[in-house]
């Protein structure tokens, strides 16, 4: 299979939001409590700072997925630290296509000066933490019950 990356534009918009629905609604991978709106989602995916970025994965033009390079914090001390989180479109999962995003949004963070990425999991979310683990990231967090999400008390790894 041959993925490609583009940098997210607003004719994407839909059906990003579409494939981050489901995992709201779905699962506690997003700890989103309900679908967000387009313009919520605009939020998530465009970035005022030139720096953070998303792009879309495409599998013979349709869009199976993104991957984000957002803000880890607020402080200027968290300037050269960037959050990274993958998405995939259900039925691309298990295909070797996270491990190529999060290469290809390495790449874009050395250009852009980023110093360290830190992906922040549910610790339910175990098929994400293999795969962070696989391409050399190490657990260096672990908060308990840190978030609540369909009437359970979840762990979050970062």
């Amino acid at each position: 299979m041959h993925i490609e990356f583009r940098e997210i534009n607003e004719n994407d918009l839909q059906e990003v939001l579409s494939i981050y629905t489901y995992y709201v609604e779905n699962t506690t991978f997003s700890f989103h409590m309900h679908s967000l709106t387009a313009e919520e989602m605009r939020c998530l995916v465009f970035f005022d700072n030139p720096k953070y970025k998303a792009y879309v994965m495409l599998d013979r033009e349709v869009i199976c997925g993104y991957v984000i390079l957002s803000q880890f914090g607020v402080r200027e001390a968290y300037d050269e630290t960037g959050q990274i989180a993958v998405y995939l479109k259900c039925g691309y999962t298990g295909k070797g296509i996270g491990t190529r995003a999060i290469s290809f949004i390495e790449q874009v963070a050395v250009k852009n000066k980023f110093h360290v990425l830190i992906a922040t999991i549910c610790a339910e979310n175990t098929g994400s933490i293999r795969l962070f683990e696989s391409v050399g990231y190490e657990k260096c967090a672990h908060y308990k019950q840190a978030g609540y999400k369909f009437g359970r008390r979840l762990d979050v790894v970062a």
